[in-house]
């Protein structure tokens, strides 16, 4: 397989997994995600607007956020995010310090 050919294909597998999270499965909580898996959907627009700005493209974290989200993120949260319980925050303690690092 050429390279390019490579690069379309991974980038088909990130829309359908981006089409999945936001639209197929809206009910998955960001707390659940980064629990279980060690990421979420605001590692996925972190990532993005990482990949943006080591290419020389300005990005901002809300910027990134409104393009993966498909929506300011604000908007977002006000239709789908549910209040997490003191068990899920806990967990997402360990998780993100885990997987991203200590928070500010």
């Amino acid at each position: 397989m050429d390279n390019q050919t490579e690069i379309e294909l991974q980038a088909a597998a990130f829309r359908r997994l981006q089409q999945h999270l936001m639209q197929d499965r809206v009910d998955v909580q960001n707390i659940d995600m980064m629990n279980l898996t060690g990421f979420c959907r605001n590692c996925l627009s972190r990532w993005y607007q990482e990949a943006a700005n080591e290419r020389g493209i300005e990005m901002s974290k809300d910027e990134s956020r409104e393009i993966f989200y498909g929506m300011p993120f604000d908007e977002w949260r006000a239709k789908y995010q549910t209040e997490a319980s003191a068990e899920q925050q806990a967990e997402f303690k360990v998780a993100f310090e885990q997987n991203v690092g200590k928070a500010d």
